[in-house]
């Protein structure tokens, strides 16, 4: 008996209006309507509210598109032989290479967790793969950009992130190679997409990381504009009045807000009660430690992983935010 012949998905030259269109669609009425959806609201609140959300998405759109298209360049296009060429064969040393490898081959958080999944199925050392997995998202140079232009005058920020940003995955990878333990983790099979082209792979990747981090964007925009315009004054500057409580509560922030490395410099810049340190622990946790990629590692390495690897990410992340903002803001 023959199988069933399958349906085409869609008819050839046919177009449906999906969640990429809708998203878009919104994005430009945000873009070109901004004062207009401000005016919309009597009460000076919530104009401000809106105006906060608007520009913080904006703004942040931008270099979220850039940072997505090269992330799923780089998924598609860069060959496997490229690690086993450019990682010293000592791990301790690989560490540190793969970590600046971040800068080179930047990737957005949604990515990076698979990533760094078929790194190590492809035989690249756990320790190597997990400091590439969390520095990647972090100091490329479309997120240390987007940090510049969201906190004007501050060059300071940019080293500040990119130094904490690249300390924290370089130590996390050295204490998986002291403290790690290779039934903590379970190695993902060799991840591919059979039967897809580079481009496809390209085109699946690009849309599935904007949709995914894109509708994060809109959620930490009306977080911000929900903490600068609802919470009451009061509130916010008796916990940036505290440096260590605030310091844990925008870390705490980040790891909630689960927002894009590429746009998450437009809501800490929009929080300007707090301090400069405590804005950056928001930025280097944010990227390392959220509750997608909790999930994500989860799901990929396992429970007993996940449940070891995030804990310890967020307090080093902390800790290295502390000293860095201390010496250099």
């Amino acid at each position: 008996m023959s199988a069933p012949k399958a349906e085409p998905a869609q008819k050839a030259g046919g177009w449906r209006f999906g969640a990429l269109e809708g998203l878009t669609v919104g994005l430009v009425v945000l873009l070109v309507g901004q004062r207009w959806i401000a005016g919309l609201f009597d009460s000076p609140a919530l104009q401000a509210g809106a105006t906060v959300f608007v520009s913080i998405v904006v703004q942040a759109t931008p270099f979220l598109v850039l940072g997505v298209l090269l992330s799923a360049a780089i998924a598609a296009f860069v060959p496997v032989t490229f690690w086993q060429r450019v990682l010293p064969k000592n791990d301790a040393l690989a560490v540190p290479v793969a970590g600046l490898a971040g800068v080179v081959l930047p990737g957005c958080e949604c990515a990076s967790v698979p990533v760094a999944g078929s790194l190590m199925a492809r035989g690249v050392a756990p320790a190597a793969a997990l400091a590439f997995l969390l520095s990647a998202p972090a100091i490329n140079p479309i997120v240390l950009v987007s940090t510049w232009v969201a906190f004007p005058g501050q060059p300071m920020m940019v080293v500040a992130r990119f130094a904490a940003s690249l300390i924290t995955s370089v130590l996390m990878g050295w204490l998986w190679i002291r403290f790690g333990r290779t039934d903590w983790i379970r190695i993902p099979r060799r991840d591919h997409l059979v039967g897809h082209s580079n481009w496809q792979t390209f085109r699946l990747t690009a849309t599935h990381d904007f949709l995914h981090a894109g509708g994060f964007l809109v959620v930490g925009g009306v977080t911000a504009a929900v903490l600068n315009v609802a919470v009451p004054p009061s509130v916010m500057d008796s916990l940036a009045g505290q440096a260590l409580l605030s310091v844990l509560f925008l870390a705490l922030l980040a790891v909630v807000l689960c927002l894009c490395s590429e746009a998450d410099a437009f809501v800490a810049a929009s929080l300007s009660q707090f301090s400069l340190t405590a804005r950056l622990a928001f930025l280097v946790v944010g990227p390392m430690v959220d509750l997608k990629l909790v999930a994500l590692q989860t799901g990929i390495f396992g429970r007993r992983f996940a449940s070891r690897f995030a804990p310890t990410t967020f307090v080093v992340a902390v800790v290295v935010s502390i000293v860095i903002g201390a010496w250099l803001l």
